[in-house]
């Protein structure tokens, strides 16, 4: 049995029914000719408006952090090349060769490292706003996740609590006063918190730290053009344990490579901010909570996160310029 279900001058839809009910095949006739073609470029203009328009609507508005001047992330695309001693160490850097206030916030919630690179353990308090109040060692301000859970206890939450906690760290903590500076320790990749942070706040730009040895190179490249997506300028890269030198000889040995952050940096049109040798002292300073940049302020390696943040500074007064 065929049904005529709906006519007109544009379409007509018939429904072929079986027998004892229930639908069996449905044919589309009799598109009309007569539609004017104006009109159906207008309404392709209206769809497209539309679209644009509800994807405004579904991107959450960027916020901006109060007390706060500038927020720099400090990335990389893999895990285990010393992006957080570099973060540790560029953050009370800047302190010191902008003499202004600064603050570290730890994003990485599955393994925090801050609160043992800064020598910090208690949990934060609570404002009469709610919103938790940092912690502070060497003049630096510090939030982590790490001071909210035991030092050994595993953090093993979905997606949903784990953006829940990024936003409660960006938005909840108290900074201040007057922070110039506001630097991050993302956790390594490119994936749901480096989205999460890019659409939440105004991040002034990214730091990417790689070691010269090319798998590193490939995810430092991933977390580059991440940021580009995102439209987060790359302030430039860190080349870390750039080189070995023998502390009995001399001799300086490229462990990892060479010249491989160096290229990426050209290939990329962006800066190499500077090169971290493979260091003893980083390492030891790091895991006692008391950094380079402290532990042996005037050592030829504090002297090479001094001369980072002195770039850093630099390109940040230069996009506020533009």
């Amino acid at each position: 049995m065929m049904a005529s279900v709906v006519g007109g001058s544009q379409c007509s839809l018939s429904v072929l029914l079986r027998r004892g009910g229930g639908l069996r095949q449905v044919l589309v006739r009799g598109f009309s000719t007569h539609a004017d073609k104006p009109k159906a470029d207008c309404s392709k203009t209206k769809l497209a408006d539309h679209q644009k328009e509800v994807m405004k609507r579904g991107l959450p508005r960027r916020s901006k952090i109060p007390n706060v001047s500038n927020v720099i992330v400090v990335a990389s695309g893999k895990g285990g090349v010393g992006k957080s001693t570099t973060a540790v160490n560029l953050a009370l850097a800047l302190a010191e060769v902008d003499n202004c206030g600064v603050g570290l916030l730890d994003m990485d919630v599955f393994g925090p490292s801050i609160p043992r690179m800064m020598n910090l353990s208690a949990p934060p308090e609570i404002d009469q706003n709610d919103k938790m109040v940092p912690l502070s060692n060497y003049g630096i301000q510090c939030m982590s996740m790490g001071f909210l859970v035991e030092e050994k206890a595993a953090v093993v939450w979905r997606g949903p609590m784990v953006m829940s906690a990024v936003q409660r760290l960006l938005l909840h903590t108290a900074w201040g006063p007057d922070l110039k500076y506001l630097v991050l320790d993302m956790p390594p990749g490119t994936g749901d918190t480096q989205l999460s942070i890019s659409q939440l706040i105004d991040v002034t730009g990214a730091i990417i730290v790689s070691t010269p040895q090319d798998i590193a190179l490939l995810d430092a490249r991933r977390g580059a053009e991440m940021f580009s997506k995102v439209h987060i300028p790359v302030l430039g890269l860190v080349e870390n344990m750039s080189v070995f030198c023998c502390p009995k000889c001399g001799h300086q040995e490229h462990i990892f490579g060479q010249l491989g952050v160096q290229r990426m940096a050209e290939e990329l049109d962006v800066d190499l901010l500077g090169e971290v040798p493979l260091n003893l002292s980083i390492r030891e300073g790091a895991d006692r909570g008391r950094p380079i940049v402290i532990s042996e302020c005037s050592s030829p390696q504090a002297r090479s996160y001094f001369n980072i943040a002195a770039k850093v500074s630099q390109k940040v007064a230069h996009l506020k310029t533009k």
